[in-house]
């Protein structure tokens, strides 16, 4: 009866240490899995501060959680001195969000590279995610003209931000959602000086430990002051974050003043 009590418990032993092998195996794969693809984000950024003619453009993105849900692309192009910007914000978090964020940057480029038109891209990135379960975002996508005219299509996503105040924009659906989906279009100007930034909801959905949010006020009150993207971005980090921040600004200069930035 010993010898059996013994080799019974010999086997539970092995059995336990066999599972406890397995679970740290499983938990470093998944570890390298989240690097991997914190890898991939960084490298589908585009640079936190970009100097065009005309144009000076900075961003800021501060995910919360190892692999973010937010989403942005500034392309340029060479040929008619536009300058293309889709920012967007995926539903869910973790890997899954961070491979529907790569499928949706591949998607970006390869549309921007046939056609730059703010709906045409929005119906293009629209496609590519119908028929994946669960697979929506919010997306924001406008086309700055060298002569500063400016097209601006809106798929769900937050209003951008004109001089410190939110621009008007008519309501639409996310990408994902419905087939042939209509997305609301705006187009305007900006005038030399004139800054446009572009925000994502984790920045006014901060909040604190007393359960208040920082607010589309404090967003004002930042812009007016002319804060740069990092200084907002961190306000709205150190304020309580509870999603993503991404803060994507451009402000139109002098050909020169921007060579010089």
């Amino acid at each position: 009866g010993q010898i059996s009590n013994l080799l019974l418990v010999l086997v539970v032993g092995v059995l336990l240490l066999r599972r406890l092998l397995t679970s740290i195996h499983t938990q470093r794969q998944m570890a390298l899995d989240v690097k991997q693809a914190q890898e991939v984000q960084q490298m589908i950024l585009p640079e936190a501060h970009t100097a065009l003619p005309g144009m000076i453009i900075e961003s800021e993105y501060r995910p919360a959680r190892e692999v973010g849900g937010d989403f942005f692309q500034v392309i340029p192009n060479e040929v008619d001195g536009s300058l293309l910007i889709v920012a967007g914000d995926v539903v869910g978090k973790g890997l899954q969000a961070g491979m529907l964020v790569a499928l949706l940057v591949g998607a970006i480029r390869t549309a921007a590279s046939f056609n730059t038109d703010p709906r045409t891209v929005l119906e293009q990135l629209n496609l590519r995610l119908l028929g994946r379960n669960n697979a929506q975002a919010t997306c924001l996508a406008l086309r700055i003209g060298a002569d500063g005219a400016v097209t601006l299509a809106n798929a769900g996503h937050m209003a951008p931000y004109l001089n410190g105040e939110m621009m008007p924009m008519e309501g639409a659906l996310p990408l994902g959602m419905l087939p042939g989906a209509e997305f609301s279009v705006t187009r305007f100007r900006l005038k030399e000086s004139d800054k446009l930034v572009l925000l994502s909801d984790g920045v006014v959905e901060a909040m604190d430990a007393e359960g208040h949010l920082f607010g589309f006020e404090r967003v004002r009150e930042l812009l007016h002051s002319t804060r740069s993207a990092t200084e907002v971005a961190s306000a709205a980090q150190s304020f309580g974050q509870e999603d993503d921040i991404s803060v994507i600004s451009v402000t139109r200069v002098a050909s020169m003043e921007a060579m010089l930035a």
